[in-house]
């Protein structure tokens, strides 16, 4: 049997999509690993939290109107409210409003 160039080609391209498909399968199986072990700490911490009587608020002591656009994805409104309330500079307003996004884990 005779590879033409164009055969080649195709084997080549074949091999590539299959090794390409393997390492993506491998990745996302990764970040499933990933997602189920934060899963079992947020559980556990719930769990930690109910039995000491403790709630846990990422919002508390944060104005409404912040609350609001982090919620909604708009980090500048926050930011921008924030600064309305509380004579701050754009970049404490800015730390504030991404502490806001890391504690109740909004990106």
């Amino acid at each position: 049997m005779h590879l033409t160039p164009e055969l080649l080609v195709m084997i080549v391209i074949g091999l590539l999509a299959l090794v390409l498909a393997k390492a993506f399968e491998y990745r996302l199986n990764a970040i499933a690993r990933q997602v189920a072990t934060v899963s079992r700490i947020e559980a556990k911490l719930d769990l930690l939290l109910a039995q000491a009587g403790l709630s846990y608020d990422p919002y508390k002591d944060t104005p409404a109107a912040v609350v609001d656009a982090v919620k909604r994805g708009q980090k500048i409104e926050a930011i921008k409210r924030y600064r309305e309330v509380n004579p701050v500079s754009l970049k404490e307003a800015k730390e504030y409003v991404e502490g806001v996004q890391r504690r109740a884990g909004v990106i």
